[in-house]
C-alpha cells in the first residue's frame, strides 16, 4: 500500500502527537494552568495519650482533598517518629481564606492496627508522601 504525499505529513503529525501523549506520567493527568502547591507549615499538638492534632496550611491546593492529604502525611511521619506504626483518622476540618488553605486534623496513633475504617499504615503513607513531594513533620 502506498500513501500519497498529501497524507504523509498528517500521519507523521498523528504519530508525534501520540508519542507526546505517552510522555505524561502513568495514572496522572496533565493540566494546564494548575497551581503548584506551596506547603506553608505543620503544627503538631499531642492532646492526650495517643490523640494528636495536626494544623496544616498551604497555598495552591486543588481542594479539600489536597489539604487532608497534607495532614495525613504529617500524621504518618509523626506516627513513625513516636515509634508507632499505625494511625486512625478521626476528623479533618478544612477552610480556605484569601488563597490560604488550612486543615485541622485529629488522629490517634498506635503500635498495632487500630479498629476502624479510616486507618493508615504510617510507613506506606510516609513513603507515598515522599514520592509525591508532600512534606511531613
Amino acid at each position: 500500500m502506498t500513501v500519497s504525499a498529501d497524507i504523509k505529513p498528517a500521519l507523521v503529525a498523528c504519530g508525534v502527537l501520540a508519542l507526546l501523549g505517552a510522555c505524561a506520567p502513568e495514572g496522572q493527568e496533565v493540566s494546564r494552568g494548575a497551581a503548584v502547591p506551596e506547603y506553608l507549615g505543620i503544627e503538631t499538638q499531642l492532646l492526650e495519650g495517643d490523640l494528636v492534632n495536626f494544623q496544616v496550611s498551604m497555598k495552591g491546593a486543588g481542594g479539600r482533598a489536597d489539604v487532608a492529604r497534607f495532614a495525613e502525611c504529617a500524621a504518618a511521619q509523626y506516627t513513625l517518629i513516636r515509634g508507632y506504626g499505625f494511625a486512625r483518622h478521626l476528623r479533618t476540618n478544612v477552610t480556605e481564606q484569601g488563597g490560604i488553605w488550612r486543615g485541622d486534623a485529629i488522629y490517634t496513633i498506635s503500635p498495632a492496627l487500630p479498629r476502624g475504617l479510616k486507618t493508615i499504615d504510617a510507613e506506606v503513607v510516609a513513603a507515598h508522601c515522599a514520592e509525591n513531594g508532600i512534606p511531613a513533620v
